[in-house]
């Protein structure tokens, strides 16, 4: 009886994955392998063309990057596409720190569903709204998945 009420929750959890994002068979993959070798869950996944962007349950981020970033080496090679995780937080301002964490920012707010981004220098300005604004945009689709923002201005 407990395998039987196992399944129903595993299919349940899959069904609502597949309400929730249109998956094809490479994703149904990418997600399987992310998760075997994480052994952590995700809570959604964005693909891209060159790569794929996990967000994680909070507290879940440094277990699926793995000690001295092993487990995202493994998977990229796997995958052949670069991977990003992000933990997820329901504060906006901290969801989207953590997402662009890797440019120098001065300030992020979140008023009125419009986010305002400070950069430091026109450099950093340039690596958040990338070649053709793809990299804003990219931060603007998975932002407003979770807290539907009407506007991001970069300052």
């Amino acid at each position: 009886m407990k395998n039987w009420a196992f399944c129903v929750k595993n299919l349940f959890l899959l069904i609502v994955v597949f309400i929730k994002m249109k998956l094809n068979l490479d994703l149904i993959h990418y997600i399987n392998l992310f998760e075997k070798v994480t052994k952590t869950k995700f809570k959604d996944c964005f693909p891209s063309e060159e790569r794929l962007i996990f967000v994680v349950n909070p507290g879940d981020c440094s277990r699926a990057i793995g000690k001295n970033a092993v487990n995202m080496k493994k998977l990229t090679s796997l995958i052949n596409k670069k991977i990003k995780v992000v933990e997820y937080n329901d504060d906006p301002v901290k969801f989207i720190n953590g997402f662009i964490s890797s440019v120098k920012l001065k300030e992020i707010t979140f008023e009125n569903g419009e986010l305002i981004i400070k950069a430091n220098s026109l450099k950093d300005k340039g690596l958040l709204i990338g070649r053709g604004g793809k990299n804003i945009e990219e931060v603007k689709k998975i932002v407003d998945h979770y807290f539907k923002i009407k506007k991001i201005k970069i300052v």
